[in-house]
C-alpha cells in the first residue's frame, strides 16, 4: 500500500461514517414513559485514559451520558482493573460487565470470523471498511456471529491505516524476518509465522518493556500518535511503513444481550448514535494527531522512517490470502464473511482507483 493511500483511507472514513443508514431519532424529545436509571460497567483492552484508544472509550461514554440525561451511567475500567485485557469478551458475554470496548481480532479463539470485523491484512481502508459495515452487509454478519455469545456489537471507532512496526534490525528481504519475535495479533501474526517469524500476542501494556529488554525483536502497535505516547521510539530504531497488517482497523463496542434488552428504546437508540459519533471522532482525531506526532518523531525523536521493500510486501500479501483461503475452506463462518468482504472490497477498489487514489496522485504533480 502506498503512502498516499494511507492518507486517503483515514480522511475518507470520517465522511462515510457520518452517513450511516441507522435512523437517528431526536432522543431529547423521545417519550418512553420511563425515567428508570441504569448503571453499567465498561471493561476495555486499553489502559485507562490512554491517548486515542483509552480516551475514545471516554468519548463514547460521555456521549451516552449526555444524550441520556444521566439515565445511563457507565463506569469505565481500564485493562486489568476489573478483568485482564484479553478477558473483555468473556466478561461481557457472561454478564460480569454490561459493555466492552476492544478490537474484535483479539477474539479469534472464539471465532476466526471475528477478526474480519476489525481488519484484514491488505484489506480495506477505514473508508471502505465503514462502507462495508454500514452499507455492504458487514453489520448484519457481525451481529449474526456474535449472537451465540450473547453480545450485540457496534463499531465505535477506526484508527485508519496503521504503521508497519518498530524494529531494531533493518528489514530488506523476507529472509530478514526469519526467527524474529514480533508482537503482532490476529491473522497478520499467522502470516508472519509462515514468513518465518515468531508472532507474539501481548496487551499493549507489555509492549514497551518487551521491546526494550529484547524479549521481542519488533512490535507493531498503532500509529505515530499512540506509538509516541507509548514511548516506543525509545525502544527501537527503525519505524516501518505501510501498515499492511491493519489498513483500516475498526474498534468495537460490545453489549451484553440481556443488558441491551433491559433498556427502553430511546436508550438503545442513544447507544447506537453515540457509537456512530465516536467513529467519526476517533477517525478524525487519529488523522490529525498522527500528522503532528510523525513530524515530532522524525524531527525530535531521531526515528529512522523506512518503507518496507516491495518484494517483501508482495510475499506477505501472497501469504495473507493463502491463509484466508485456507480458513475459508475449513470454517463455514469464515467462508461466509470472506465472501462478503472480498466482494465488497473488489467492487470498492474499482471506484477508489478513479476517485480518491486518482485525486491523491494529483497532489504530487
Amino acid at each position: 500500500m502506498k503512502r498516499r493511500e494511507f492518507l486517503g483511507g483515514l480522511g475518507g472514513g470520517t465522511a462515510l461514517a457520518a452517513c450511516t443508514p441507522t435512523p437517528q431519532p431526536n432522543v431529547y424529545l423521545a417519550d418512553t414513559g420511563s425515567q428508570e436509571q441504569f448503571s453499567w460497567r465498561m471493561v476495555t483492552t486499553w489502559p485507562k485514559n490512554f491517548p486515542g484508544l483509552g480516551t475514545g472509550v471516554n468519548t463514547v461514554v460521555k456521549y451516552i451520558n449526555e444524550l441520556s440525561g444521566g439515565r445511563l451511567n457507565i463506569t469505565v475500567y481500564g485493562s486489568g482493573e476489573l478483568v485482564p485485557a484479553f478477558e473483555v469478551f468473556d466478561a461481557v458475554s457472561l454478564g460480569a460487565a454490561e459493555i466492552g470496548h476492544s478490537p474484535s481480532y483479539y477474539w479469534l479463539g472464539k471465532s476466526q470470523a471475528a477478526q474480519f470485523f476489525t481488519t484484514l491484512p491488505f484489506g480495506m481502508t477505514a473508508h471502505e471498511h465503514n462502507a462495508w459495515l454500514y452499507y455492504g452487509g458487514g453489520m448484519d454478519l457481525w451481529r449474526e456471529f456474535y449472537e451465540p455469545f450473547n453480545l450485540v456489537p457496534f463499531p465505535v471507532g477506526n484508527t485508519g491505516v496503521q504503521m508497519g512496526g518498530w524494529f531494531n534490525k533493518s528489514i530488506n528481504t523476507i529472509d530478514d524476518l526469519q526467527g524474529l519475535k514480533i508482537r503482532m495479533p490476529g491473522l497478520a501474526g499467522e502470516v508472519l509465522r509462515r514468513a518465518g517469524a515468531i508472532p507474539v500476542n501481548m496487551p499493549n501494556s507489555e509492549i514497551f518493556t518487551a521491546l526494550q529488554t529484547g524479549a521481542i525483536d519488533a512490535a507493531e502497535w498503532v500509529s505515530p500518535y499512540n506509538d509516541q505516547a507509548m514511548g516506543l521510539q525509545q525502544a527501537a530504531q527503525y519505524y516501518y511503513y505501510p501498515g499492511w497488517q491493519e489498513p483500516g482497523p475498526a474498534i468495537e463496542c460490545i453489549v451484553n444481550k440481556e443488558a441491551w434488552d433491559s433498556l427502553p428504546a430511546d436508550l438503545q437508540a442513544i447507544i447506537r448514535v453515540a457509537c456512530q459519533a465516536a467513529v467519526v471522532d476517533m477517525t478524525s482525531e487519529f488523522m490529525a494527531r498522527n500528522a503532528y506526532a510523525l513530524q515530532e518523531l522524525i524531527d525530535d525523536g531521531g526515528v529512522e522512517l523506512r518503507e518496507y521493500p516491495q518484494s517483501l510486501l508482495i510475499e506477505l500479501k501472497r501469504l495473507t490470502f493463502e491463509v484466508v483461503e485456507e480458513l475459508a475452506e475449513n470454517d463455514p463462518q469464515v467462508a461466509k464473511v470472506w465472501d462478503s468482504y472480498r466482494e465488497f472490497m473488489e467492487l470498492s477498489r474499482g471506484w477508489q482507483a478513479i476517485s480518491e487514489q486518482s485525486y491523491l496522485e494529483t497532489q504530487e504533480l
